[in-house]
């Protein structure tokens, strides 16, 4: 069990820069993701706090001490890595029982058997055990290297991508397993993702880093309805939140917000006014969810926003619908059976209410939205 603390870490290879004055806290216990998209320095942190490489700037703490200068295999970490790193000449068993085996965490025959028959009993792999690593499909390969990490009790866990490339159902059922075996195994867990679902369904908390630095760091309720960013919006949801340019009308005592046209306006609440008001803003940018917008075939409220069909997306049992309303693409989600066409006009309704305000120049979040849902809708 250990707490992590990365203090202004940089680092860059061959002038290309992976991280840029990196500061984040991972408390005892907790299940800590770091997400972002490809070449975000996700993997580069995730080495850096294993010791794989050594930071050009700042620190990293374990416990409260530096451990910049303490060799990888001093840390007792436990890491799994997206591209497996498996032995090819080993068996499964002997595989997953390797650390257990290796002269720092020696174990009794006895108590080897014990843990890789237990831990590849959760990870539906106990019937591959005597197989080698050529033999098995990509999805067993990834749960025999996730099995090599749990069989130990490390200080740490650290999570490379570690369930990318199974299958749909399998990935789901492994969302479940691994928190409820944090849980159980009560230690630390740093766990490094492209899916903003596995996220947004792990984390307890989440780190949001792009391009080497850190976007935001909170909960998943406050990543996803308090995004610091456009950025952070737009990387968790799908379809992605939609972002309208809105301009600002001011008369004395009284603001609009214009959007699509000069036939759209609407007045903010009381606290969006009051927030715009001191940033003595001209544009402002408003981010929507697709689930905030509904749609009507026919007018029927002065509210509804005259636009047409761009494209119809069926996907199951619901479908990604993009309307165009001039020079704007607004994306909902609508049931996949509805009788749509191209180019066929359509009238939405935004709920406004739930809009968030992001600062046109800067990008950053001015006013988050007025209510909260849960997040159990997001899949």
């Amino acid at each position: 069990m250990a707490d992590i603390r990365v203090e202004g870490v940089s680092k860059s290879f061959h002038k290309e820069t992976a991280l840029n004055d990196v500061s984040l806290e991972v408390k005892d216990k907790e299940f800590f993701i770091v997400f972002g998209p490809a070449g975000a320095g996700k993997t580069t942190l995730l080495n850096v706090i294993a010791g794989i490489h050594l930071p050009d700037k700042g620190h990293v703490y374990m416990n409260g001490s530096c451990i910049d200068h303490t060799e990888p295999e001093d840390r007792n970490v436990a890491m799994v890595f997206e591209d497996y790193a498996l032995y090819p000449h080993l068996s499964v068993f002997d595989n997953m029982a390797s650390p257990l085996r290796s002269p720092r965490y020696r174990q009794p025959d006895s108590k080897v058997k014990e843990e890789v028959t237990r831990v590849a009993k959760i990870l539906k792999i106990d019937w591959l055990l005597e197989r080698n690593p050529s033999e098995l499909s990509n999805g067993q390969r990834q749960r025999v290297g996730l099995g090599r990490a749990l069989v130990r009790t490390p200080n740490i866990f650290l999570m490379d991508e570690p369930i990318t490339h199974l299958d749909a159902k399998l990935r789901h059922q492994m969302r479940a397993e691994l928190k409820d075996m944090q849980r159980n195994l009560d230690t630390t867990t740093i766990y490094v993702t492209h899916d903003y679902l596995e996220a947004l369904s792990l984390g307890d908390r989440i780190a949001v880093i792009n391009k080497g630095k850190i976007e935001q760091i909170g909960t998943p309720e406050e990543i996803y309805h308090e995004p610091a960013n456009e950025f952070v919006a737009t990387v968790f949801g799908e379809p992605e939140i939609n972002i309208v340019q809105a301009s600002i009308q001011r008369k004395p005592g009284q603001m609009a917000l214009t959007i699509f046209s000069e036939a759209h306006h609407f007045t903010p609440s009381k606290s969006v006014q009051h927030v715009l008001q001191n940033e003595g803003l001209d544009t402002v940018r408003i981010g929507i969810r697709p689930k905030d917008i509904n749609y009507n075939l026919v007018k029927n409220s002065d509210e509804n926003v005259q636009g047409c069909v761009y494209s119809f997306e069926p996907l199951g049992a619901k479908a990604i619908l993009t309307v165009q309303i001039n020079t704007d693409f607004i994306r909902l989600t609508v049931p996949s059976e509805i009788d749509i066409k191209l180019n066929q006009d359509i009238y939405i309704e935004i709920n406004l209410e739930r809009a968030i305000y992001f600062d046109t120049n800067k990008q950053n979040i001015l006013s988050k939205s007025s209510e909260r849902g849960n997040l159990a809708w997001q899949s």
